[in-house]
């Protein structure tokens, strides 16, 4: 069982920047992918960026590429967000999720775990 607790929301002016942490508990956090996902009111769920276990490989979506960087470090079971250059467009409900490998975290696809979400509000 892996529980994960997203922290570091907040609300920002366009072209501010955010670090997003994402705790989790259980021994073996280091063994799944991981992801961070968003969801805008009124719209679906949207993969944002995705890392192996070992921060081998990292996955991102096109919106967020060269503004957003996904890391983790395993000794302290977390896995961040850096947002930067943040556009309006980027407000949503931050989530991380974990799943077995970085194909399933990027399509999202039976992911075993779920944060609760983190607000991100970006004023123009």
């Amino acid at each position: 069982q892996v529980q994960l607790v997203e922290s570091g929301g907040g609300l920002v002016q366009a072209g501010g920047s955010l670090r997003l942490s994402c705790a989790a508990s259980g021994r073996t956090f280091s063994s799944y992918a991981m992801g961070w996902f968003r969801q805008a009111p009124g719209k679906e769920r949207e993969f944002v960026a995705a890392i192996t276990w070992d921060g081998g490989s990292i996955n991102y979506a096109d919106s967020v590429k060269g503004r957003f960087t996904i890391s983790r470090d395993n000794a302290k079971n977390t896995v961040y967000l850096q947002m930067n250059s943040l556009k309006p467009e980027d407000t949503a409900v931050y989530y991380c999720a974990a799943g077995d490998n970085i194909v399933v975290v990027t399509n999202s696809i039976r992911l075993d775990y779920w944060g609760q979400g983190t607000q991100v509000t970006v004023s123009s």
